[in-house]
């Protein structure tokens, strides 16, 4: 009798987080995960004595309590000491914002300057 050997599913893989998606989990947080990211763009950044990423990320924030959060991150982001492993956060400063009253929304767009540790 001939039997087919069992082969075990192959393993997940554990994809990285990179710098990106941390800083994004990172605004999430500091907005209280009351806001979306509507939309995240990159630009590598170097000089002779530091290389990393400018990071533009718009965020916005639906209803008052969300709106209530939104205007914290604007007041807290420019002095926040972010935790980005392999990352210092060298410039976080708030570019624009915009809200209304009916309904109320918060559109913020920041940008921050990633530095490569090392």
């Amino acid at each position: 009798m001939h039997t087919d050997p069992i082969v075990p599913p192959p393993a997940k893989r554990r994809t990285r987080r990179g710098p990106r998606e941390l800083l994004a989990d990172a605004l999430l947080a500091l907005a209280d995960g009351k806001g979306r990211i509507a939309s995240h763009s990159e630009k590598s950044w170097a000089s002779i004595t530091f290389a990393g990423a400018r990071h533009r990320v718009e965020m916005v924030f639906e209803g008052e309590a969300a709106v209530q959060a939104g205007e914290d991150l604007i007041a807290v982001l420019p002095e926040h000491e972010f935790t980005i492993r392999g990352q210092l956060v060298a410039d976080a400063t708030i570019v624009e914002a915009s809200s209304t009253a009916r309904p109320p929304r918060l559109a913020v767009t920041c940008e921050i300057l990633l530095l490569e540790e090392g």
